[in-house]
C-alpha cells in the first residue's frame, strides 16, 4: 500500500456537472453553483466524497493523499464528516487572505492536530479515542475561513455542502506545539475580529476533546487502502460556532496555554 489514493471510478454525468460547477465557482469573478438546479443531485455521502476527491485531484493536480483535512461533527452521537483541503488555501504566518476569491467572510477558531506516525487501515480499525491520541505529535491554533460556492447558500443541502469540501475556504495555521492532553472542558478560546470587542469561549468544542474524532477520521482516510503519512494535519471543529467578519478585518484566535493564529481578510 502507498500514500496515494486509488483512482476513483469516473463520476456519473449528473455528479460531474455538480463537480464542474463547484470547481468553476472557486475561480475569482465566476458565478456560484446553482443550488436550486444542482444541489439535490448529491444524493449520498458517497456522492459527496466522490466529488470531493475529484475536486482535490483537479485543484492540486496529484493523486497523493492530501496533507491537510477538516473533520468534525455537532456531537459525539452524530456522524462525523471529513473533507480534504486544497494546498493553495493553507496559510501560515503572516497569513493574508486578501487575494483569495472568498464569497463570504466567516470564521471558526479551531485546534489542528498533526499525525506523528504512519497509519494504515488495519491500525485505524483498532483505534479508540484514547489510543489514537498517542499518534499525534503536534497541535496548533487554527482559523478556518468558511465559504460556500453554492447560491443561494441556504438552498444547499447538507450533502451538497459536504461535496463543496464541507464549505471550506482556507485554513490558517499558527505555530506548532508539542501535543499533550489538556483539560479541554476548561480550555479558554478568545476570538478578536477587527475592532470588535473580543469574544470568549470556554470548553465549547462540540466533541469535548479535539482528539476524539481521530479514529473516525483515520478510518475515512484509509477506507480505500491508503496509508496516512506522518505530518498529515486535521483541523477538528469550531470552538466559537460560526462568526462573521468583513474584508479588511484582522482576525485572531487565542487559545490559552497553546498559542494563537491570525489572518488579514
Amino acid at each position: 500500500m502507498t500514500t496515494s489514493t486509488p483512482i476513483p471510478l469516473a463520476l456519473s454525468p449528473h455528479l460531474l456537472e455538480v463537480a464542474h460547477a463547484l470547481l468553476a465557482a472557486r475561480q475569482a469573478g465566476s458565478a456560484p453553483a446553482d443550488a436550486v438546479q444542482l444541489a439535490d443531485r448529491v444524493g449520498s455521502a458517497d456522492d459527496a466524497y466522490a466529488i470531493q476527491d475529484w475536486l482535490l485531484r483537479t485543484l492540486d493536480g496529484a493523486a497523493a493523499l492530501p496533507r491537510h483535512w477538516k473533520s468534525g461533527g455537532p456531537s459525539r452521537d452524530a456522524p462525523l464528516t471529513h473533507a480534504p483541503l486544497p494546498a493553495g488555501g493553507i496559510l501560515t504566518r503572516p497569513a493574508d487572505a486578501r487575494t483569495l476569491p472568498l464569497r463570504q467572510h466567516r470564521i471558526e477558531a479551531e485546534i489542528a492536530l498533526r499525525l506523528g506516525r504512519e497509519v494504515d487501515a488495519a491500525q485505524a480499525a483498532l483505534l479508540t479515542p484514547e489510543s489514537a491520541a498517542a499518534l499525534i505529535d503536534g497541535m496548533a491554533v487554527s482559523i478556518e475561513l468558511v465559504d460556500s460556492r453554492w447560491a443561494p447558500a441556504a438552498a444547499a443541502t447538507a450533502l451538497a455542502k459536504l461535496a463543496d469540501l464541507a464549505n471550506h475556504g482556507a485554513l490558517v495555521l499558527g505555530e506548532w506545539q508539542a501535543y499533550a492532553p489538556r483539560d479541554w472542558l476548561g480550555q479558554l478560546c478568545t476570538v478578536h475580529i477587527g475592532e470588535n470587542a473580543p469574544v470568549r469561549f470556554t470548553g465549547t468544542h462540540s466533541l469535548g476533546d479535539p482528539a476524539w474524532l481521530l479514529p473516525g477520521w483515520l478510518r475515512h482516510l484509509t477506507r480505500h487502502g491508503a496509508r496516512v503519512p506522518p505530518g498529515t494535519v486535521v483541523t477538528t471543529g469550531s470552538w466559537c460556532g460560526l462568526l462573521s467578519a468583513a474584508p479588511g478585518d484582522r482576525v485572531r484566535a487565542d487559545f490559552e496555554g497553546i498559542g494563537q493564529a491570525s489572518v488579514l481578510l
